[in-house]
């Protein structure tokens, strides 16, 4: 998932008025996105607004610190952002198996309302499990099939209260889902940590059988049918793994082609590695299925800034938009640290300011 938990990203502008947002659609050719119902194209460039300098998920302090959310949206919007990825956790949002959290969907609605002053549309993503202190006990506890019940639930009110607004981009359903091989341990729904966070989940702990696709499929058509029954027009997707593709060797299980037809567009979380642009490339192909497809997180972690920009200007005929990661520090006090880490954030930041789809060019 923001496996990076290291890193973030910037984007690009709208150039509709406050107030005037509208909605997002596939577009004809299936390519990328328009605007509707104006038909301008629309390209996906923004954050990953997934936590804070401190490690603290948005839901950890959006009730006692609003103001520190909204200077993030307003910089970020500054920065050129037209999407911001945010994150949401079952535990945060379902206080039983029936009962979802009307608390924190209030605030959800509030964070709806200040996308749209900002003019910026919301990725969100859903059934979070990122901190294991916020994940109840009882839903770790749940049947597969109970468990894939409750994740309906969520969504559907998740999916109620976004319904109407037109600052919603998408419903993507879990980040990085797997279908592990064979039989887990009752109770083992998480992947390993990875910056003291749970970024990869199963969706089954026995594979009973199965082809691992087919759970896939079938627990895509479950959520989506959730959703369908509240909202009928908002896109939805998944972030998946670059090592979903169905070649030999590591998969998740959620193979591209066999779940594409329930989603309304593809997500890929790809990261380049040096001297490898193009088979990070050649990846990203394989996920390109008459579809759009969005790097849903990307960062130089593992190769130069030099790569990262092939990879980038090397992945414009697959790819319809670009998601990375911003966690709230101002680029003066960037400037100002001596860090290397916040200089290597800086330069990103200078990247994908200048390369922006609205970037005017020299």
């Amino acid at each position: 998932m923001f496996r990076l938990a290291l890193m973030l990203l910037v984007t690009a502008p709208l150039s509709f008025a406050m107030g005037e947002i509208p909605r997002i659609v596939v577009s004809d050719d299936g390519k990328g996105f328009v605007l509707k119902p104006t038909g301008k194209a629309f390209a996906p460039w923004g954050f990953n607004y997934d936590h804070d300098a401190e490690g603290r998920l948005i839901e950890d302090y959006w009730e006692s610190e609003w103001e520190k959310v909204e200077r993030a949206f307003r910089d970020m919007r500054k920065l050129g952002a037209n999407v911001v990825r945010i994150h949401l956790q079952v535990g945060k949002f379902m206080d039983g198996p029936d009962k979802p959290n009307e608390k924190n969907l209030g605030r959800l609605k509030k964070l709806l309302a200040l996308a749209e002053s900002e003019n910026l549309y919301l990725d969100l993503t859903g059934l979070g499990c990122y901190h294991k202190k916020d994940v109840p006990a009882w839903y770790d506890k749940l049947s597969e099939k109970d468990r894939w019940d409750t994740q309906a639930r969520f969504w559907e009110s998740v999916a109620g209260t976004c319904a109407m607004s037109p600052a919603v981009f998408c419903y993507d359903l879990m980040n990085e889902p797997v279908v592990p091989g064979g039989k887990r341990k009752d109770g083992d729904w998480l992947g390993p940590t990875f910056g003291g966070k749970h970024f990869v989940q199963a969706i089954a702990l026995d594979q009973a059988g199965r082809p691992r696709p087919a759970i896939a499929a079938q627990w895509v058509k479950h959520l989506k049918t959730a959703i369908r029954k509240v909202d009928k027009q908002h896109l939805i997707t998944i972030g998946l793994v670059d090592w979903s593709l169905d070649r030999p060797g590591l998969t998740s299980g959620f193979i591209p082609s066999k779940i594409v037809e329930d989603l309304d567009f593809v997500c890929v979380h790809l990261y380049p590695v040096q001297d490898k642009v193009d088979e990070a490339l050649k990846t990203l192909e394989g996920f390109s299925l008459g579809k759009p497809v969005v790097i849903e997180e990307t960062f130089p972690l593992k190769c130069s800034m030099d790569d990262f920009a092939k990879f980038v200007a090397g992945s414009k005929k697959h790819n319809a938009g670009v998601i990375g990661f911003y966690w709230g520090t101002p680029l003066e006090e960037l400037r100002r640290s001596k860090e290397l880490r916040d200089a290597i954030l800086l330069a990103w930041l200078d990247f994908f300011s200048k390369n922006r789809p609205d970037a005017k060019k020299d």
